[in-house]
């Protein structure tokens, strides 16, 4: 069975724990164990805050795909200045995606380390700017078996 999640949702902070509940519920539907579940919703829940706090649009959208196999899940944002402002304005497109990628925050720093919990959570991680519209698309992917 396949269970494929499409919201678009208000920037406010009741948007995260709502589309984290409910991919949750999603998820222990399919069987899925609580440790697994919890590392998804940990990174749903810091790519959610990030397009929360720093995109520029009045939404945001979050797409997820579970297919027993596997949980696919994308937080897309509007634009700001959110991931895309660690990027150096002028630098060409593939140095900015470097940039992304090589991005570290300090062990001390009170914030910026959400990209560190989902890749440490994540088995795949991609950032990406979107191609018809400013914003970013933040990708990760988990196997769904222990």
């Amino acid at each position: 069975m396949e269970v494929v999640l499409e919201m678009t949702l208000p920037r406010d902070a009741e948007s995260a724990p709502l589309v984290r509940h409910t991919l949750d519920a999603s998820l222990r539907g399919l069987g899925v164990t609580s440790d697994i579940r919890a590392d998804i919703s940990l990174a749903l829940g810091e790519a959610c805050a990030n397009a929360i706090q720093h995109a520029a649009a009045g939404e945001y959208e979050v797409r997820a795909r579970m297919d027993g196999a596997r949980c696919v899940v994308e937080v897309i944002d509007g634009g700001g200045t959110g991931p895309a402002s660690w990027e150096t304005p002028q630098a060409p497109r593939d140095a900015r995606q470097t940039s992304w990628e090589a991005r570290q925050a300090s062990p001390h720093a009170e914030s910026g380390r959400g990209l560190q919990l989902i890749r440490a959570f994540m088995e795949e991680v991609h950032i990406r700017d979107r191609v018809s519209r400013n914003g970013a698309i933040v990708h990760f992917e988990k196997s769904l078996a222990s």
